[in-house]
């Protein structure tokens, strides 16, 4: 091989090698938040108040928050070997000295991920659950799901689907939310 050959196989070769280096580095593990829950409340098995309840935490139990849905309304966390969901204004983190509640002006600040929710999640943690082999009767998929405790109003039109939902909350008050998604 020439020096002129070699020159021009150089980047090649360093490139491939680089590549070759990345791969075999271990991949770097999702960030986690520690946290407590501000008071008792159940761990479930999904983003919502329709899906089982895997356990109860109680007041004051530290947990790791693994990331929220993309609205921050539930997070995904563990707490010792359980695994679950709780909704994201029962959790509790540290942001500049203080403890806050987590809202979705919080959750990307203090690098709270967005994580979905989907059958693989579900075969990951809950398998051996007697609820288990359930998650067609759980899972809804769609803008008219409304687990217990919430009213879901809507309707589409030739280019949008808009609709209203309703959550009374667990102190009895209620939330209202408005949406609309271009069917472009």
């Amino acid at each position: 091989m020439t020096l002129k050959q070699l020159r021009m196989a150089l980047p090649l070769v360093l490139t491939t090698l680089v590549a070759s280096f990345l791969a075999l580095m271990p991949v770097m593990a999702e960030a986690a938040t520690p946290a407590v829950v501000v008071t008792t409340v159940n761990l479930r098995a999904g983003p919502s108040t329709g899906y089982p309840i895997v356990t109860a935490l109680p007041t004051r139990a530290a947990i790791t928050v693994h990331g929220c849905t993309a609205n921050s309304a539930w997070c995904d966390i563990s707490w010792g070997r359980e695994r679950g969901w709780i909704a994201a204004n029962y959790v509790q983190i540290i942001y500049h000295g203080a403890p806050v509640v987590v809202t979705p002006a919080i959750a990307p600040v203090v690098g709270i991920g967005v994580v979905t929710f989907n059958q693989a999640y579900w075969h990951s943690y809950f398998v051996g659950r007697p609820w288990y082999g359930q998650w067609n009767t759980y899972y809804r998929a769609g803008p008219y799901f409304a687990p217990a405790g919430r009213a879901v109003v809507g309707g589409c039109g030739p280019n949008f689907c808009s609709g209203t939902v309703v959550t009374r909350g667990p102190y009895g008050g209620i939330y209202v939310r408005h949406g609309a998604i271009s069917r472009y």
